[in-house]
């Protein structure tokens, strides 16, 4: 057993029953977290493999008071011992999806339902009242299956929410240009498209089909529409793990319709093929050391989550260089690893991911005598954003982490952490 460095709590994975847990450190440096159920036995699952310094990331940030979180996840909404509101909050409009993907947090196209109009603007009001004017995730299933999905982004802009974005594997997006001029008049400020590689062969294992040439069509025609980008790759071990340098690469090719690529390091909750070994982990910090090597940029241009909790996820910004290569804007854009609220994280969010009106290019000067002006140009349109969210499924499940959630869901008129309303027990 390794030197225990932090309690927690945490669930069974068979039975979801809350329990103590504890985080442990390896001779290697990798973290540990491990609990035991009476009923189903003793865990251990990898959380962080050493590849960037745990004490030096984690930024203070204070343990789970002992006291604290023996309900969670439970019927949970957002409670009193919760940290942080609402920064993102998602909002499934229907469960009807094109593909039936391996890994699939809400078990898309396994039902045919859908939520009437009017059931989703009611809910849409209750979000803008509850969370004072949110990003609003409209997701499924395959949310683009929905023919009134404009006036739904219209609508929510009027109810008060600030910013809309779509959650999409954009297949109608590339095959139906005047629908995504609908969205883009109803005021869609961002599009979330799942995007895992630049191999058709990385779709056909994940997605089940070669999909590249209608995902890159998808991105020219939001792109025309002047609707951001950002793509959004799940990284499964041996699957994608070694394009990651290439996607970076793409991204950079394709923007500034592409503003950014949010990883999600694979976890196992919703549909997933079965339960994981430990090798199969994919932890934040390697992913970390692996963007860094592959796409040739600082391991020290990452930085936490500016709102959730640091082992959450992290961000970094570039500007894209004329040869294609990134530099590193971390020490220019933020002056400190302070934390942010939710709503500093929002804007944080629009700023990156949003697409800015054109305008005319200053004079054109050397990137290492930029001008006022001229910085501020090349980062509205020359500029790449890498981000991550590292979710947690039953095995992994830090409630210390879940009590500093800002991306949530609705369900029935509860706000909830995301990976409490998704939490699944393995079989």
């Amino acid at each position: 057993m390794g030197e225990i460095i932090r309690s927690t709590r945490s669930v069974c994975p068979v039975c979801l029953r809350n329990l103590p847990a504890r985080l442990t450190r390896e001779e290697d440096g990798a973290i540990l977290l491990e609990k035991s159920c009476p009923a189903h036995g003793s865990f251990r699952v990898p959380v962080w493999q050493g590849k960037v310094d745990w004490e030096s990331w984690l930024l203070g940030t204070p343990p789970l008071p002992e006291t604290l979180g023996r309900n969670c996840p439970g019927d949970c909404g957002l409670c009193a011992e919760h940290e942080i509101g609402s920064c993102c909050v998602l909002l499934e409009v229907t469960e009807r999806c094109d593909l039936r993907c391996r890994f699939c947090f809400a078990r898309g196209g396994e039902s045919a339902r859908e939520p009437g109009l009017d059931e989703l603007k009611d809910a849409i009001r209750d979000i803008a009242r509850q969370c004072g004017g949110p990003l609003l995730q409209l997701s499924g299933g395959e949310p683009t299956l929905r023919d009134d999905l404009p006036e739904l982004v219209r609508f929510a802009k009027e109810a008060g929410c600030r910013y809309v974005q779509l959650n999409t594997n954009g297949l109608r997006l590339a095959r139906e240009p005047d629908y995504v001029k609908r969205l883009a008049d109803a005021g869609l400020d961002i599009v979330f498209l799942q995007f895992d590689g630049t191999r058709d062969e990385i779709f056909e294992v994940l997605r089940g089909a070669p999909l590249l040439a209608e995902k890159t069509e998808a991105i020219r025609v939001c792109g025309a529409a002047r609707i951001g980008v950002t793509l959004v790759p799940t990284v499964v071990r041996g699957v994608n793990d070694a394009d990651l340098g290439r996607l970076v690469a793409f991204a950079s090719e394709h923007a500034p319709a592409v503003r950014g690529v949010h990883f999600q390091p694979v976890s196992y909750f919703g549909r997933y093929p079965g339960a994981p070994k430990a090798e199969d982990r994919y932890t934040l910090d390697r992913l970390m050391a692996d963007l860094a090597e592959q796409a040739g940029i600082p391991l020290e241009s990452f930085m936490p989550s500016r709102c959730d909790h640091p082992l959450c996820g992290f961000h970094a910004s570039f500007l894209i260089e004329p040869d294609g290569s990134l530099r590193p804007l971390s020490s220019i854009t933020h002056s400190s690893r302070s934390r942010g609220c939710e709503k500093d994280n929002r804007e944080y969010v629009a700023r990156h991911w949003r697409r800015t009106p054109d305008e005319e290019a200053p004079p054109a000067a050397r990137s290492d005598e930029m001008d006022f002006d001229t910085f501020l140009y090349r980062l509205r349109h020359e500029s790449l954003t890498l981000s991550a969210m590292a979710f947690q499924d039953a095995m992994n499940l830090n409630v210390e982490r879940l009590h500093r959630c800002s991306l949530n869901v609705y369900d029935r008129g509860k706000i909830k952490p995301f990976c409490a309303k998704y939490l699944t027990p393995i079989e």
